[in-house]
């Protein structure tokens, strides 16, 4: 693996794991996560809109 794959998968690691924080913190707010937040994490933006409560 070269060190750029290696850095590069890295990054995406630290970008997932941000985009989860991010999307967490808005559902404990009360509010709807970024879409992007939502595609990062292999989510339809869509479908988390029609998700109820349990």
């Amino acid at each position: 693996m070269g060190s750029r794959k290696l850095f590069s998968a890295i990054g995406d690691i630290f970008t997932t794991f941000g985009s989860a924080v991010a999307a967490s913190r808005s559902v404990e707010a009360g509010r709807r996560p970024r879409a992007s937040d939502l595609r990062k994490l292999g989510m339809d933006p869509a479908a988390f809109g029609r998700m109820g409560r349990f």
